[in-house]
């Protein structure tokens, strides 16, 4: 699997502090906000200078009840071309429902929701995710999300749940620690168990971002900074295996670059730490 390093998610309110980020080799960037033909300057200048760009995408809804619709395939296969990426993400998630096929008209949801982790729900996904990975011209990735809540009379855990959709389709995925502590918090799920059953080696690379607990419960904003919980998370993932890839997120309340460098040493010394580890 392709070594990618140390990455930060692209967004266009920190464009010129990525640029000046030193040891970034790879960055992110959300498919359905960007044009093929009209890349951002600062975006395209990455690129010239050798920074890989990864589309990462979020309105597939391949979990849900409908086959992947043939347009956002069409048209996340273009930004991976378009890109020279080598290969793109979505989330494990449904994010509408409804249509010609039922009574209601199609419905947005607006956010990522939970797949069901049944049997009947995982011989859907699987064949929505064979579908994409034919139309794409590059390996796909899955991400596991943060849930709002648990889906009754559930038959797997998250980690049989993915250990399962790998085998099945030969996915990869994307690891998000930060989401694994969300879950924990919020739902109670252990983040070492799911990695316990998670086939690492399908890993392609992680997320990590920031949160806020208020209340009891976990806020996956990606508006705070990393926390330490956050980066046991990671710690724990880069004991069992070293991943190709991490990347940081953030996508509000940005900070200066300071700020952001301090992140991307912080998931460094994480890394790095794991691998002296091992060689000890």
């Amino acid at each position: 699997m392709r070594h990618l390093g140390t990455g930060i998610g692209w967004r266009p309110e920190i464009a010129a502090e990525i640029a000046a980020l030193p040891g970034v080799d790879w960055v992110e960037v959300v498919a359905e906000n960007v044009c093929p033909g009209h890349l951002p300057d600062a975006l395209r200048e990455l690129r010239e200078r050798g920074t890989t760009v990864v589309p990462h995408g979020v309105s597939l809804g391949l979990g849900g009840a409908d086959r992947p619709d043939a347009g956002r395939l069409a048209a996340l296969a273009e930004r991976a071309t378009a890109l020279d990426a080598p290969l793109v993400t979505e989330h494990l998630a449904f994010v509408r429902a409804g249509g010609p096929l039922t009574a209601s008209p199609v419905m947005e949801a607006g956010h990522l929701l939970p797949v069901p982790r049944t049997r009947d729900a995982l011989d859907v996904l699987c064949e929505n995710v064979r579908i994409a990975q034919d139309a794409l011209p590059v390996p796909l990735a899955l991400e596991n999300i943060a849930a709002l809540f648990a889906w009754p009379g559930e038959e797997l855990t998250e980690g049989r749940f993915l250990s399962e959709l790998v085998e099945r389709t030969g996915v990869r995925l994307l690891i998000d620690v930060a989401n694994l502590h969300t879950n924990h918090v919020n739902r109670g799920e252990d983040p070492a168990a799911a990695l316990d059953e998670l086939p690492v080696e399908a890993i392609a690379y992680v997320h990590v971002a920031g949160g806020v607990e208020r209340d009891g419960v976990w806020h996956d904003s990606h508006a705070h900074p990393v926390t330490q919980p956050v980066l046991d998370v990671l710690a724990e993932l880069c004991a069992r295996v070293d991943p190709p890839g991490v990347l940081l997120e953030r996508d509000d309340d940005f900070p200066e670059g300071a700020a952001l460098a301090g992140e991307l040493d912080a998931i460094r010394a994480v890394v790095e730490g794991a691998r002296h580890g091992a060689a000890a």
